[in-house]
């Protein structure tokens, strides 16, 4: 927007009405100054304050800016008349200020559009290290140019300086759903990525921001995190591990952290957990005799029952490792003999080998069971597929 800042205008016109010496006083008098600047008055245009933020893994992104509106204050319908005519496309002259016929659009209303990141990131593939901007933007029918300043206190663009640009990138508009309020929103939320949105009126302006090392910065918590409470107990230890197992990241220190949880003169503590764990970390580090040993003690261990062996059996299917998933499923049988769940394992390891009979016994006595109305009609559908010659 163009509006000039309604502060400024109130001081205007209090320097206009007083006489000589009243302008005098008030300008040598920091008190009187002050007076003028505290007072608080409704945004200028009714354009509100909005802020939104982001996590996008375990950074912080915001959007702090004033919200104008497609309706102007006197009620005029401004759609149709806003990009290139309300909001210049390039640069334009605001009237006021010092960036002359070099003013890029605040991209809201007001005060400074403020883009604040906890954590270095990339938008639209380009570095910006982290801190608060402010955000401007160069409009066009094509291809708007996006603009992150180092200033991001100054009231709008009109104290605008190229020199201060900390980056600059560009991004395609597109037809959006109508919006009455600018408003910015997030997309595509992922944990290493997400898409700002920038939408008002018929227009929206997306724009990628991503995070490269988003596993770097968990893990990194986590280190910390385990100097504190986290770290006086097992749990600590092997979540932490864990985390860097199904990741796939830092596999190294997930080891060294696995094997902390299950040292009992570090507060570690021996159970089915803590070994199962151990031993993937084991294999994923290449150490495949000492992992083998540690998944038979995990396997025997007191804490094994017999659903922590059943889903330990489904997680060896869902890697293809169908031989080992039925050893499993088999070992489960042999310890806890007739409990529940173990029927149901042995029908998807046979169904897993292509045993289609033996598969329909065993979820038959499974069915006989189920401990609720949800798993009974689960092992129907597994028997009625079975039954039809289907895969499960």
């Amino acid at each position: 927007m163009v509006r000039k800042p309604h502060r400024f205008k109130a001081l205007r016109a209090v320097l206009r009405s007083a006489a000589p010496a009243a302008v005098l006083a008030l300008l040598v008098s920091g008190a009187a100054a002050a007076q003028v600047a505290s007072i608080t008055v409704p945004p200028s245009g009714g354009n509100q304050r909005a802020t939104v933020t982001q996590g996008i893994g375990l950074v912080r992104v915001t959007i702090d800016y004033s919200s104008p509106h497609v309706h102007s204050p006197t009620g005029e319908d401004r759609r149709g008349k806003i990009w290139g005519k309300l909001v210049p496309y390039g640069m334009a002259n605001l009237g006021f200020g010092t960036c002359g016929d070099q003013c890029p659009w605040r991209g809201g209303a007001n005060e400074n559009t403020v883009f604040t990141t906890t954590n270095d990131i990339k938008v639209q593939g380009q570095v910006l290290p982290a801190g608060s901007y402010g955000l401007h933007f160069l409009a066009d029918r094509e291809e708007w140019t996006i603009i992150f300043s180092k200033d991001s206190t100054a009231w709008g663009s009109f104290f605008y300086d190229a020199k201060e640009d900390a980056l600059r990138i560009k991004a395609k508009p597109a037809k959006g759903d109508y919006h009455e309020d600018l408003t910015y929103w997030f997309r595509d939320r992922k944990l290493d990525h997400a898409t700002a949105v920038l939408s008002w009126e018929d227009l929206e302006l997306p724009f990628d921001i991503t995070v490269d090392n988003a596993k770097d910065l968990y893990v990194e918590n986590m280190r910390r995190e385990l100097r504190s409470s986290a770290g006086f107990t097992w749990v600590g230890w092997n979540t932490a591990a864990n985390y860097c197992l199904l990741a796939k990241t830092h596999l190294d220190e997930g080891l060294k952290w696995a094997e902390r949880a299950v040292d009992a003169t570090q507060n570690g503590q021996v159970n089915f957990a803590t070994l199962s764990t151990l031993a993937d970390l084991q294999e994923a580090n290449n150490l495949a005799a000492e992992s083998k040993k540690t998944r038979i003690r995990a396997l025997h261990d007191p804490s094994a029952g017999p659903i922590d062996l059943h889903q330990y059996g489904r997680q060896l299917l869902a890697q293809k490792k169908t031989a080992e998933a039925m050893e499993v499923f088999q070992l489960n049988a042999k310890l806890h003999p007739d409990t529940w769940p173990v029927h149901v394992g042995l029908a998807r390891g046979y169904a897993a080998l292509g045993q289609r009979k033996e598969a329909i016994e065993q979820a038959k006595l499974a069915l006989k069971q189920a401990p609720d109305e949800g798993n009974r009609r689960s092992l129907q559908n597994i028997i009625e597929q079975l039954e039809a010659g289907k895969d499960i």
